[in-house]
């Protein structure tokens, strides 16, 4: 088997007393969509938030164990957190535009690493536009503001927001809890099509969502990872009862 893009070694995280993650050991491999299942509460989020160390941010947290992304463990005491959050960006459950024109959304992060040149800042607002399959909805009117696109394609600029700094890695947490079928639908598509090029994990509550656009599923509970499989397996011949509990909707 190939080297994993991520590797996670007894990873255990603490809010004061709060266990909220126990000894996790989980590889994702490149190009790949990994979902994360679980009920409300059982560490999904907070297992996702520890790939970019966005519960850096939270007070009280104490971590240990180790994630490598591509050989490197970004816990490390060098470890630069402004470059890994460059490359592990975050798709959040509700869109958050900022509130300021389509093109300029996009331009942010570029600015922020010292892109100035507007040929080149262009060239990649029309880039991360095509890949969040926004482009062709959005080109006319690219510096109107972001809050008057709907909820879909909100979400979708905030893909491209993300797509523009040329992350490796995406972390969706529940991208589509928000919004209708159809935009749900789009994401999802979406979501196949930027595996090609990036290594994603989401966190979903639906289940039909994670069998649609998963290749593998990692079942949570009570912060334990219980099992984690290719997602054809997971929902067909689980090895754990309390993950077949879990798929056939007997808990949750």
């Amino acid at each position: 088997m190939a080297q994993p893009k991520i590797k996670v070694e007894q990873l255990n995280l603490h809010y004061g007393e709060n266990h909220a993650l126990h000894d996790i050991r989980l590889d994702v491999g490149e190009n790949t969509v990994t979902a994360l299942i679980g009920p409300s509460g059982c560490g999904k989020s907070t297992f996702l938030r520890t790939l970019n160390r966005m519960n850096d941010l939270i007070e009280n947290v104490k971590i240990s164990g180790s994630i490598r992304i591509d050989g490197q463990n970004i816990y490390a005491p060098d470890a630069d957190v402004v470059s890994l959050r460059k490359r592990v960006g975050m798709v959040f459950q509700r869109p958050n535009p900022f509130p300021m024109s389509i093109y300029d959304n996009i331009a942010y992060g570029p600015r922020i690493h010292g892109i100035r040149k507007k040929a080149v800042l262009n060239e990649i607002i029309e880039r991360s536009l095509q890949q969040a399959a926004l482009w062709d909805e959005v080109k006319d009117r690219l510096h109107k503001s972001a809050l008057g696109l709907s909820g879909g394609q909100q979400q979708r600029l905030c893909i491209a927001r993300l797509l523009a700094v040329e992350p490796d890695v995406l972390l969706m947490d529940e991208p589509t809890s928000a919004l209708d079928p159809i935009s749900t639908l789009k994401v999802e598509e979406l979501t196949r099509q930027l595996k090609e090029k990036y290594t994603i994990i989401i966190v979903t509550h639906n289940m039909q969502q994670a069998a649609r656009i998963s290749d593998v599923t990692a079942f949570f509970l009570n912060g334990y990872l219980v099992e984690s499989d290719r997602t054809d397996k997971m929902f067909t011949t689980p090895k754990d009862q309390r993950t077949e509990d879990y798929i056939t909707g007997r808990f949750g």
